[in-house]
């Protein structure tokens, strides 16, 4: 495997490519992944990077790990434009890395969830200088940060709105979903107290109300920040686990792509 890193505004991204082998040319093209680890817009948690950048390299993705502005740089909507920038940056170097531009696909945990989200929202806003270039294929959000009202987790609230009202508003993802929000896999645990299901049950409402493709699983257990549900990032959960392999049948029969 191959790393390449690259900038997206003030983001550092990561990104972590296939082999090429000759003997597999079925495989020389691949879809890609970004992913925004949580962190409540504060930091970026360690046990949401690489670890599921491991999981979808083994699913046969290039993968891509953001890492975007946070604490008082994360108001105005730096973040996302950070997320427009990197998903730009990978369509136009699709051909130099061997990955295919209509299979581009975002995963956000916890606040990386907001801000996979936001993206879905906002993908073709002026502000972020948007486009059907930044368009992601695909939204995979793991127990994410969704509304900035009822049910909010209020530090990753502040820290994105930077304490504005009108920004606060613009960020309460279930207000603003249209028919062009990208099809979407969302999971949460039914024992997560920092942030409440009620957020992604917000967005899967809203979701089908707009005739959005969306799976949604709620689990019975599963409290916050639990990543890959394994031994290795300190959180295992067997119920939860299940997200892994409910998502991989989601994703490669959307890209009806096989690894």
């Amino acid at each position: 495997m191959k790393q390449i890193r690259f900038v997206s505004g003030d983001a550092e991204v990561r990104g972590i490519l296939q082999d090429e082998y000759d003997t597999l040319k079925a495989h020389r093209t691949r879809p890609a992944l970004v992913i925004c680890p949580g962190g409540a817009y504060r930091w970026r948690s360690p046990r949401e990077k690489d670890p599921a950048a491991l999981e979808f390299l083994n699913m046969g993705f290039h993968v891509f790990i953001l890492e975007y502005s946070c604490g008082e740089d994360a108001a105005d909507m730096r973040p996302l434009k950070e997320l427009a920038g990197t998903v730009r940056q990978i369509r136009s170097g699709s051909t130099e890395w061997h990955i295919d531009p209509d299979r581009i696909a975002v995963l956000g945990f916890s606040a990386g969830g907001h801000l996979a989200a936001s993206l879905g929202v906002y993908w073709n806003d002026p502000v972020i200088c948007g486009g059907p270039e930044i368009r992601p294929d695909a939204l995979i959000l793991c127990y994410p940060v969704i509304s900035t009202k009822e049910y909010a987790h209020e530090e990753s609230a502040m820290w994105v709105s930077g304490n504005d009202p009108l920004m606060r508003q613009r960020m309460h993802q279930p207000d603003h979903v249209t028919e062009s929000f990208p099809p979407t896999f969302m999971w949460h645990g039914g024992e997560d107290t920092s942030v409440p299901p009620e957020n992604s049950l917000m967005l899967a409402v809203q979701l089908r109300k707009q005739h959005v493709p969306v799976e949604y699983h709620l689990f019975a257990t599963g409290v916050h920040g639990i990543s890959m549900c394994t031994q290795e990032v300190e959180t295992p959960d067997h119920v939860c686990r299940q997200w892994v392999p409910l998502c991989r049948t989601w994703i490669t029969r959307l890209f009806s792509y096989v690894p």
